[in-house]
């Protein structure tokens, strides 16, 4: 194209370092969310604060914020309650 990696980024709004590094995840991300959604369809009325304690107390140690970014991405939402 003929533009810097610096100029590039301004016009996009970008930081440049996300275009050097490469998001590595953990190993350890599915097996976290295939519990996150097993406890999640076990305990439907539950929302993510709850799961986690439930992940504390099952030998994860994890935390709140990592739980609700997997919630997010997974579209787990706790339903309304029935009138």
């Amino acid at each position: 194209l003929g533009v810097s990696e610096r100029v590039a980024c301004r016009v996009l709004g970008q930081h440049r370092s996300t275009q050097r590094k490469v998001p590595q995840g953990r190993p350890d991300e599915e097996a976290l969310t295939a519990d996150i959604v097993a406890l999640a369809s076990q305990y439907g009325r539950y929302g993510y604060r709850r799961i986690t304690a439930l992940l504390r107390e099952a030998g994860w140690a994890v935390n709140v914020k990592r739980v609700e970014r997997i919630w997010r991405r997974e579209g787990l939402k706790v339903p309304q309650k029935q009138p």
